[in-house]
């Protein structure tokens, strides 16, 4: 007789083997689709705390300097300048002097055929357009005494046209003019402080002011040369009423007083690389980037008139005949300003090779940043009237 076991061993049938491998296929997908968006939302918050971080450094820079316009110079300061030709900012002292805001310069505000240095420079639309829907780009310059640099110590006599010559003597450190209050002065020609090439020079001669640009840095001696090749057009011919030139009258030293260097800060976006960037540029210096992926940049200004003691608030061209606030600041000088605003001032996070503007092949972030600064510098009016007692 056979030993033989009759039971039949039980098993998977393929029908159930199917089921269970598609069963089994569906949780594993929903797993790793978990985790897909899982990546991608730490990505996103990853991505958006950087964005974040770069744009309240950027917009910390910004604000800074615009709260800083019109330091040092005199309240409702309005320098005349040389104006054969036009005074311009946005330019280098460099080979082949390079204008960047939007491929070029921009000319100082006029009045009567006199071109002037304000604490505030508002640059309405001189910017590049990067969508068409949003229309030009502003640019915004402020203008303020660099306070960490003791040039004011020195006397300053001149020895030719075109040339100065810085002097620290015991009588020029004890003049009031002489900002360093015990700290130490540095060189003319100091390497991390002193003159270069592309600085700008407010001379006080007496009771007159001129702007002149530095075209070769100081020798050993402290001789510095402001000639007429300076990429700003600042340091125009001996005819040419306000350049220093012209205040020069033989024999040489016959003519001294002091000098500050000022600093001309603009800011602008520069649509030349991709993402695009908003730029810093000092005086005739090569600019440097702030933060990429700006882009858009527009202001607004507050004004007030002293003669009919009334403001002129969000104008977007203060002084314009169409100056975007109902003719409210016509006429108007950019020493009238009393407050920034920033009206839109936003940066995009973009994916890679993907470009800005919005939509599905645009930006994959944007923040946006609106808000004002007081111009404590520039005007000491009180825009704001008394209550009735």
């Amino acid at each position: 007789m056979s030993g033989r076991s009759t039971k039949r061993k039980s098993g998977f049938s393929l029908l159930e083997m199917t089921i269970s491998m598609a069963l089994g296929g569906l949780v594993l997908a929903a797993a790793v689709q978990i985790y897909i968006q899982g990546v991608q939302a730490a990505w996103t918050t990853t991505q958006r705390a950087e964005l974040q971080q770069d744009f309240r450094a950027a917009s910390n820079i910004l604000t800074r300097d615009l709260s800083l316009a019109g330091a040092g110079l005199n309240p409702g300061a309005n320098i005349a300048l040389p104006s054969a030709s036009a005074p311009v900012y946005g330019c280098a002292q460099t080979t082949g002097t390079p204008c960047y805001i939007n491929g070029g310069s921009v000319a100082y505000p006029a009045q009567s055929g006199t071109y002037y240095l304000y604490g505030l420079l508002p640059g309405y639309d001189v910017g590049p357009i990067l969508l068409a829907v949003q229309g030009a780009t502003d640019a915004v310059t402020v203008v303020y005494t660099d306070n960490n640099f003791y040039l004011d110590c020195y006397q300053a006599a001149m020895t030719s046209a075109t040339t100065v010559t810085f002097t620290l003597t015991a009588a020029s450190q004890a003049a009031s003019n002489c900002t360093n209050n015990g700290n130490t002065i540095q060189a003319v020609g100091d390497s991390a402080t002193g003159l270069t090439a592309g600085d700008l020079v407010l001379f006080t001669f007496g009771t007159t002011n001129v702007v002149a640009e530095v075209t070769t840095a100081p020798t050993g001696a402290g001789v510095v040369t402001f000639a007429t090749s300076d990429a700003l057009n600042m340091n125009q011919a001996a005819a040419v009423a306000n350049s220093l030139a012209s205040q020069y009258a033989p024999p040489s030293n016959s003519v001294t007083g002091y000098a500050t260097r000022i600093l001309v800060i603009s800011y602008y976006i520069d649509n030349s690389p991709t993402p695009p960037r908003l730029m810093q540029q000092v005086s005739g210096h090569t600019p440097i980037p702030v933060a990429e992926n700006v882009v858009y940049l527009k202001f607004t200004y507050d004004l007030f008139n002293n003669a009919t003691g009334s403001p002129a608030v969000a104008c977007s061209s203060p002084g314009a005949a169409s100056d975007g606030c109902n003719g409210a600041s016509t006429g108007l000088l950019p020493n009238q300003i009393t407050k920034i605003n920033i009206a839109n001032m936003a940066m995009d996070s973009t994916l890679p090779g993907v470009g800005y503007g919005g939509g599905s092949g645009g930006s994959y972030q944007r923040l946006d940043l609106q808000t004002s600064v007081s111009a404590r510098n520039l005007t000491y009016t009180n825009n704001y009237p008394v209550p009735p007692s």
